[in-house]
């Protein structure tokens, strides 16, 4: 598959600020968290540049192979997550997939046992922002394979 458009290099204003806000809506999150949804709103989203990247930054931060690989199946790998961190996930899946066009207010409830509403809030905007990141990127069909950690950290 060949990429169609390099949105980076023809909107590069809009990236620029997409970046910003991701930073700004992640300011706070947890950053294993953070992770953990973005390689997740990817894998749904079917972003191979978004998966690629977010898997080499998990990677880079510390992160398993083991885990980055059972992102998939958190659910049923529950002796490799926290409640925490599959409450995180389970909500990155309603927001990004919108089923019934909503979130179901179980999810949304299991997350908020877990973060409070500022942790809350920067968790929901930094699935938002991945989700437009994707679409984005797929769209354009961004070529994966060639993202390095940290490589977009200087962009505000």
């Amino acid at each position: 598959m060949t990429q169609r458009i390099n949105i980076h290099q023809h909107s590069p204003n809009v990236i620029r600020q997409l970046i910003k806000l991701a930073n700004e809506a992640a300011k706070d999150l947890d950053p294993t968290i953070k992770e953990l949804v973005l390689m997740r709103s990817s894998q749904i989203n079917r972003c191979a540049y978004c998966i690629d990247m977010h898997t080499k930054d998990a990677r880079a931060a510390g992160e398993t192979d083991q885990r980055i690989a059972l992102v998939a199946a958190f659910e049923e790998a529950d002796n490799f997550f926290t409640e925490k961190e599959r409450a995180a996930l389970a909500l990155a899946e309603a927001i990004t997939v919108l089923t019934d066009g909503f979130v179901p207010d179980e999810v949304y409830e299991r997350a908020a046992k877990h973060f409070d509403e500022k942790e809350l809030a920067q968790l929901i905007s930094t699935i938002a922002v991945i989700n437009t990141f994707n679409r984005l990127n797929v769209t354009a069909r961004a070529e994966a394979g060639s993202y390095t950690p940290g490589q977009f950290a200087g962009q505000h």
